[in-house]
């Protein structure tokens, strides 16, 4: 066997031991969303320092949590904070997690991030549908093909599912909620752009940039689990006016603010799948 797969087997009975039953979802919580996860019920709390191989999340607003329990009437487990290519780790690091919940068996991952706005139309406080990315990031299934986790060369032509996206269009506008559709960038970071690079990424087709997320899509993809994910736009990569600083505690603020919306739909769409 693998000895990657040994791992994310070692990783996943541990998580069985703590657990009542197998959770069907998986979530990824971003910068400022880990409020997301109070709404978890019977919540079992298992800081990633005490999970088998994984790493510590060490980015201002990731808390460093897997969460165990019951969001919309169904088992999830969630992180409660990411792993970063950025904080040095490679991506068989970053993708751990979401193998190790493949492992466990999820019927669908849920991913979120707080993203600047190149499309002119966002602005701070909106909320993104990613149905499309560009990553820029090193492809995560690089090297020896794990075969019993997915083929060598996995489809990408819809990374996020239609069906979940669709679904949860129809729960935000019977609530007059908001939503822009788009496609995210992710890059290495940990620099924010420069203006030129946020105008070139424009020009690519990207709605949104950030400095993760793609990873893990494209391991859960690999493993064709289906996909939802959504940006809260944080900062506005189209405004370069005299005052204008990207400061990473302003884009956590921003993500706060907009994170009770995003866990609301969140919840609904995992009622009704």
């Amino acid at each position: 066997m693998d000895e990657r797969v040994v791992k994310f087997k070692e990783t996943a009975d541990f998580i069985v031991q703590r657990t009542t039953t197998p959770p069907e979802i998986g979530i990824v919580l971003g910068s400022g969303l880990g409020t997301l996860a109070n709404s978890i019920e019977q919540p079992t709390v298992m800081p990633y320092s005490e999970v088998p191989h994984f790493v510590h999340s060490t980015a201002i607003g990731h808390k460093g949590n897997l969460i165990f329990g019951t969001l919309g009437g169904k088992s999830v487990l969630a992180m409660q904070g990411r792993f970063h290519y950025y904080e040095g780790y490679s991506m068989e690091q970053v993708t751990f997690p979401v193998r190790v919940m493949a492992q466990l068996g999820i019927k669908a991952l849920f991913v979120s991030n707080a993203a600047g706005g190149v499309n002119p139309g966002f602005h701070v406080g909106d909320l993104m549908i990613i149905r499309d990315h560009i990553n820029l990031l090193p492809n995560p299934l690089i090297g020896k093909n794990i075969d019993e986790m997915g083929p060598r060369f996995p489809d990408m032509t819809r990374p996020y599912d239609p069906g979940l996206i669709q679904l949860v269009e129809k729960i935000a506008a019977a609530q007059h909620i908001k939503l822009h559709q788009g496609v995210y960038l992710a890059g290495t970071g940990p620099t924010y752009e420069t203006p030129a690079e946020y105008a070139y990424f424009g020009k690519t087709g990207a709605d949104a940039v950030g400095m993760s997320t793609t990873p893990e899509v494209i391991v859960a993809r690999h493993s064709n689990i289906p996909v939802f994910g959504m940006s809260v736009i944080t900062n506005e990569a189209h405004d370069f006016s005299a005052n204008f600083v990207n400061a990473h505690a302003d884009v956590v603020e921003a993500a706060n603010k907009a994170a009770k919306t995003m866990s609301f739909l969140f919840r609904r769409l995992i009622e009704q799948m």
